[in-house]
């Protein structure tokens, strides 16, 4: 993969602030010392995260909204 792309995460996560959420917490993990899971030098860690998640490398969980219920 030459260039990640927004729509590349995309396809991987359901919207725009899942993604970024999920890049995020990636990115304190590298930090932290977990092991990047795609070869990518050069990089800055939000690069590499986006990467990840693109290539599906990344478990992104996420439960429905819970529903509102008025009494």
């Amino acid at each position: 993969m030459a260039r990640v792309t927004v729509e590349d995460c995309l396809r991987q996560v359901p919207n725009r602030f899942m993604l970024v959420h999920a890049g995020a917490k990636r990115v304190r993990q590298m930090r932290e010392g977990a092991q990047y899971l795609v070869h990518s030098p050069k990089n800055e860690d939000i690069v590499i995260a986006l990467r990840e998640i693109a290539a599906r490398k990344v478990r992104i969980e996420h439960a429905e909204p819970e529903a509102l219920h008025k009494e």
